[in-house]
């Protein structure tokens, strides 16, 4: 008779034990390595910008930042090295200008009271598309801009808590992610007790970690349950963002890789949709699944009364090389099936931004020198035009100027 073949882990009985060993091992073995990296006293900093990065981020030409200073604004310059901002400083210089009312132009952007929270989803359920590391770094670029955000982190795995300074495993308990606010039961809680400061003064965040699943399980069981008086699950995220609207400009939520439960509450709370996509056919070919799910889903939610009118959706093409000629031909296929849904700016790939996000960092944090001059300016440059074409959008809808 045949005999059943040995498994190779012949210390492990079967799969469910291989799995938890090796759970449990890589759990202790990373909580170890973050402890180093992070102790539980250690808080993260935003480094100091250049008077070309501080002219930027207010808007206005460097040589004018020099004279502001040379009146006595801004930080003195320090012996033998070169002037430097902090974040407060260039929020400073931003408020300075705004009250000396010089002309018609504002230097702080704060929304007006015509003006709607603008809510912007990121979104694609294929990982590797560049979602976290676009909303991470569009979060920051809008704060820097003067902007009062909210970032969301919406995903379980909760990368972008990570690269703001807060460890899902270390530092996000129970009940203190957005599931917190949106939860079912009793023990839901106002939104202003969830949000959190970080280590930029203009942008908060509400971090994530495993809990969020919570809601793709009790969703159904809610549904079914559920009484006269209750809010339907897509209205919740819309409802938590209600009670903290007046404090901010834009939201940017980083939603989970799946089409499930909390994707779509955070589009029917969304007023903008931005699709990552990177320009591969099996990329390109997974969006379209994507979307038919998502239209599909939408046409059941709005039915029940779920919002689906936005002001604008947007497809930024990430991770892109422009020397490779089948994602430029992808590129140009996307481009003629979409038009100006396309955003005109792509995100390149960039070795700068994926060893910027080895150290916890996104690239705004990192110093320049920590590369090749030409690597960083490129990935920069390229990050500036994408996030400024995002800002631009947000204007129109404002109709500013």
């Amino acid at each position: 008779m045949p005999t059943s073949a040995k498994p190779l882990d012949e210390n492990v009985r079967d799969l469910r034990s291989l799995i938890n060993a090796d759970a449990a091992e890589l759990s202790a073995r990373l909580r170890a390595q973050q402890l180093r990296d992070f102790p539980p006293a250690a808080e993260k900093t935003i480094r100091r910008f250049s008077s070309a990065e501080a002219a930027r981020f207010i808007g206005i030409a460097e040589g004018y930042l020099r004279q502001l200073v040379s009146e006595g604004k801004g930080p003195p310059a320090p012996a033998n090295s070169r002037r430097s901002y902090s974040i407060e400083d260039v929020d400073g210089l931003r408020r300075d200008l705004d009250s000396a009312g010089k002309g018609a132009r504002r230097y702080v952007p704060h929304r007006r009271d015509t003006e709607a929270l603008q809510v912007i989803s990121v979104m694609n359920f294929k990982g590797g598309s560049g979602k976290t590391t676009t909303a991470a770094h569009l979060a920051q670029y809008l704060a820097f801009r003067g902007y009062r955000v909210l970032a969301i982190d919406l995903d379980p795995q909760a990368s972008m808590s990570t690269l703001f300074g807060h460890q899902p495993e270390l530092d996000v308990g129970d009940n203190e992610t957005i599931f917190g606010a949106i939860r079912y039961d009793s023990e839901r809680r106002p939104m202003p007790e969830i949000v959190r400061a970080t280590y930029i003064p203009n942008l908060h965040i509400v971090p994530g970690q495993l809990e969020l699943m919570e809601f793709e399980h009790e969703t159904p069981k809610a549904l079914m349950t559920r009484q006269s008086n209750d809010s339907m699950f897509f209205a919740r995220i819309g409802e938590a963002l209600a009670q903290v609207s007046d404090a901010y400009d834009v939201v940017v939520i980083d939603c989970p890789p799946q089409l499930g439960f909390l994707t779509l509450s955070a589009l029917c709370a969304a007023t903008a949709v931005l699709i990552t996509v990177h320009p591969q056919m099996l990329d390109v070919m997974s969006m379209s699944q994507f979307l038919n799910m998502t239209g599909s889903l939408l046409d059941v939610v709005a039915e029940a009364g779920g919002a689906t009118q936005y002001d604008w959706m947007r497809y930024l093409v990430t991770r892109y090389e422009p020397s490779d000629g089948p994602q430029t031909t992808m590129v140009g296929l996307m481009r003629s099936i979409f038009g100006s849904r396309v955003l005109t700016h792509p995100m390149v790939k960039s070795t700068a931004i994926a060893d910027a996000g080895l150290t916890k960092q996104t690239l705004y944090e990192v110093e320049r020198q920590q590369f090749t001059r030409g690597t960083y300016d490129r990935a920069i440059e390229a990050l500036d035009l994408v996030n400024g074409e995002i800002e631009s959008l947000i204007k129109q809808v404002w109709k500013r100027n």
